[in-house]
Formats: structure tokens, C-alpha cells, sequence
């Protein structure tokens, strides 16, 4: 990792400052953390673990809202930067030298996986009579469940550029960059060796976690959590048998509450995160309503009307739009990480994928539920090989709309990118990397 990016980890991101529902972490020491830790110290440090995975989420050039933009499920129409058109919309190539445009999506979660590692050596060192083995080891499930969190992060917005691995280094040093595949499996290795971790962590953590994880703040329950982030990116891997494993292991429930899951968590408290997205800058793209079907009893589907609605239009550089979000209508408003109906809609994608009878039959099941209770949808009776994954698309579309860039990611692994390309624009398929980290390893 370049040693400037190094240095901005270590002064800005292990020193947090507070969580929503902890309190006041007390800022702990680096010298501290690694030299003579101490029980409070590396609990503190590990609740700031949620504040580092977080903090690029929600701004308007976070995650959701810059890969909203590329995936054509928002628009950013700020008069006083029109780069968020000119450049993520207009230009034939992403500039690297551009900070707010990605280069908050790299710097900030390697510095999170780096205050991990440090987290994870430092465990050692802390004698079990203050901090128990039990407690040792849900930290550790704890800390390799963020890191993958994070490493999903960088290569979701990289893809095929790649990325670093093994940056558990010393100043000067770098990471060499591996293939998008091997930083799969190191997230998929990431979540697992957490399992056996969490299931020796006893009953509880030692540490708070925000209200984001309520229902999985204990080892037992935190599990199902790892669980549904490996369904996912088993899924991404194209690895459809192990997604259905890792699914049965987590918190998927048909008849269940279709938002149970957990969240990035927000407060307007004093030295804390807001959510950026209740922006009015931020507009939906017009395809949401135009694309969206028709119930059986007359209007639009439910994921629609409650998620967007009409503003008053704005046009910037040619681009338009009259729609606005209702998603965050607040500067609290929590951001999904997971939930239930991504599982249910997982699932079915993971038996689209293993293409027999049987598991076709089963993804129409899955994919017929959603449409029905989250969209208030007829189910379809006509679906087969041939048209069931444009549908689950669609439905994944409207399920999961501007909660993580989830349409530009799905649709990119399908090769289907050019299908949502305005006239006059460009679709990217990855953010470049960033300048700064390029002139450093010359």
C-alpha cells in the first residue's frame, strides 16, 4: 500500500471518534494498540471497527450514491460540481486523479482491514485474566467478518483492475495487486476461518456493536450475519451449491419480515455520521417509474410508490430528471448491508444458476414471493430457463434499489451493462486506481 495512504490510515481512521449507540470510544492509542494493549483498549478499537466500515456509505460521493449514478438508479445534479454527470456519466473514461469520484472508496477501507490486522495482533498480547479466550475469539470473528465486509467493498468498485491482499505491512512496503478472483477468495477465506472463530466466542462480545446490528450483536447471531454476507459473494463468485449451504446457515426466512438484517446505523448526535443521501441533489433516475409493472388492481409496484416519488425537474449538462427518492428521508436513515429479501432473491439466483428442473422450480417460488409481497406483483406463471434471470434482475432491481450499488453489480456480472446506457453517455464497468496509489509504486 502506498506509504502516504498508510500514513492516512494510521492518523485518521484508527482514532475514531464516536458510534451511534457506544458512546465515547476514548479514542485509543496506536501506541497503545500495539505496543502494551489492553482489554478496553481493543474493545474500543473494535466498535470503532463499525465507524471505519461505514464512513465512505453515504455521502453523496459514497458507495451507494456513486455506484447508484453508474448502475442508472440515481442522478447527482449538483450546479457547483457537475463532474457527477460530466465525468461519471458523460466522460469515455473514469479520471484517477479525481479524489471525490473513488478515491474515498480505496483509501478508507484499507485503512479499516489495517486497523483490523493491527486489532488482530494485538489480541496476543492481552493477558486472559483481563480479556478471556472466549472474548479473544469473538473479536477475531468479529474483526475478519469487517475485513471481508471491506475487501468487498474495494473489489466491488475495482472488478477486474484488482487489488491488494496482503497488506498487513510496514511503512514503505507494498501489496502486490492479485486478480479480482483471488480477492474473492480471500474474502470468502476471510468469513470462513470468522466462523470458527465466533462459534469460540462464546454468548456475547465484549464490545457494544451500533443498533444497525440489533438481532446480531452476540457471537451466535453475528454468525448468521457472516453467513449471509458468504452467500452473497459466493454468488458473485458463481459458486451456486456453497450459497445455498451458507444461505440455510443464515438469517433467510420466506415468512419472515422482509427488512430484517443489518445496517449502517446514523445519528445527528455530536461526532457522529449523518446519512448524506436524504440530499434533495440526489434525484432517481426516470427509468425506475417507466420500467416499473402494473399491479393487478391498478397502479405502479409497490417498491415504486414507496421509494420514489415526483420533485420538481432539474436538467444539468442535458441530463434530467423529475424523480426524487423517499428511501432516506432523514439524516439517521439506517443503509441496508443485508437483509431478508436480498437473501430470498440470493437464493433464487443461486438456483438459476444450477440450471436443473428442480432448482428452476425453486427459484420461481422465491422469485413469485417477492414479487407478490414486496412488490404487491401477480406472480408470473410463465417463467422458464430461457426468461427467469432478466426477471430476477428486474426484481433485484426493485428489491434492492440505491441501497449498495447492487444494479450495477449484478449487471456487470452478467455482461448486461450496455442495456442501461443513456443516449449520449458512457456505462463504466470499474472505478480506475486511484492517482495517489499509482504514483506511489511508480
Amino acid at each position: 500500500m502506498a506509504p502516504r495512504t498508510l500514513s492516512a490510515m494510521l492518523a485518521g481512521a484508527l482514532l475514531v471518534a464516536a458510534c451511534d449507540d457506544p458512546g465515547d470510544l476514548n479514542n485509543p492509542s496506536l501506541d497503545v494498540l500495539q505496543s502494551n494493549p489492553t482489554a478496553a483498549v481493543v474493545a474500543s478499537a473494535s466498535t470503532g471497527l463499525l465507524v471505519g466500515t461505514r464512513r465512505y456509505i453515504s455521502p453523496r460521493n459514497g458507495y451507494v450514491s456513486l455506484l447508484g449514478v453508474l448502475g442508472r438508479e440515481s442522478y447527482d445534479l449538483d450546479n457547483g460540481d457537475p463532474r457527477f454527470v460530466t465525468e461519471l456519466l458523460q466522460a469515455p473514461n473514469l479520471d484517477p486523479g479525481t479524489p471525490a469520484i473513488g478515491g474515498n472508496l480505496w483509501t478508507q477501507p484499507y485503512a479499516n482491514i489495517r486497523n483490523a490486522n493491527l486489532i488482530l495482533d494485538a489480541l496476543p498480547k492481552i493477558p486472559v485474566a483481563t480479556f478471556s479466550d472466549a472474548n479473544k475469539e469473538a473479536t477475531r470473528g468479529f474483526a475478519k467478518t469487517i475485513q471481508a465486509l471491506d475487501f468487498l467493498q474495494v473489489i466491488n468498485t475495482r472488478d477486474t483492475n484488482g487489488a491488494p491482499i496482503d497488506v498487513d505491512l510496514p511503512p514503505g512496503q507494498f501489496a502486490p495487486f492479485v486478480s479480482k478472483d483471488q480477492v474473492f477468495t480471500r474474502i470468502a477465506d476471510l468469513l470462513d476461518a470468522a466462523v470458527i472463530n465466533l462459534g469460540n466466542g462464546g454468548s456475547t462480545f465484549p464490545f457494544p456493536l451500533s443498533r444497525g446490528f440489533t438481532g446480531f450483536d452476540t457471537p451466535p447471531t453475528f454468525l448468521k450475519f457472516n453467513r449471509a454476507l458468504k452467500a452473497r459473494v459466493e454468488v458473485y463468485r458463481g459458486n451456486f451449491a456453497p450459497a445455498l449451504t451458507a444461505l440455510q446457515a443464515s438469517f433467510l426466512d420466506p415468512n419472515g419480515d422482509l427488512k430484517l438484517g443489518v445496517y449502517h446505523s446514523f445519528s445527528n448526535g455530536s461526532g457522529d455520521l449523518s446519512n448524506g443521501l436524504d440530499d434533495p441533489l440526489i434525484y432517481a433516475h426516470p427509468s425506475i417509474q417507466t420500467d416499473a409493472e402494473q399491479k393487478p388492481g391498478g397502479g405502479l409496484d409497490d417498491r415504486y410508490t414507496t421509494k420514489v416519488t415526483t420533485v420538481t425537474p432539474k436538467t444539468l449538462q442535458g441530463v434530467t430528471s423529475d424523480k426524487g427518492f423517499l428511501i432516506y428521508n432523514t439524516s439517521d436513515t439506517p443503509v441496508t448491508i443485508i437483509r431478508n429479501e436480498e437473501l430470498i432473491l440470493l437464493r433464487a439466483e443461486a438456483n438459476i444458476g444450477l440450471n436443473t428442473g428442480p432448482s428452476i422450480a425453486d427459484a420461481i417460488l422465491d422469485i413469485n414471493l417477492i414479487r407478490q409481497r414486496s412488490g404487491g406483483l401477480a406472480p408470473r406463471g410463465d417463467l422458464n430457463p430461457a426468461n427467469i434471470l432478466d426477471e430476477l434482475l428486474k426484481q433485484k432491481r426493485y428489491s434492492l434499489l440505491f441501497e449498495g450499488g447492487h444494479r450495477w453489480i449484478d449487471l456487470r456480472r452478467y455482461g448486461k451493462l450496455s442495456t442501461v446506457q443513456d443516449p449520449g453517455t458512457f456505462v463504466h464497468s470499474a472505478f480506475p486506481i486511484p492517482q495517489p496509489e499509482q504514483d506511489a509504486r511508480k
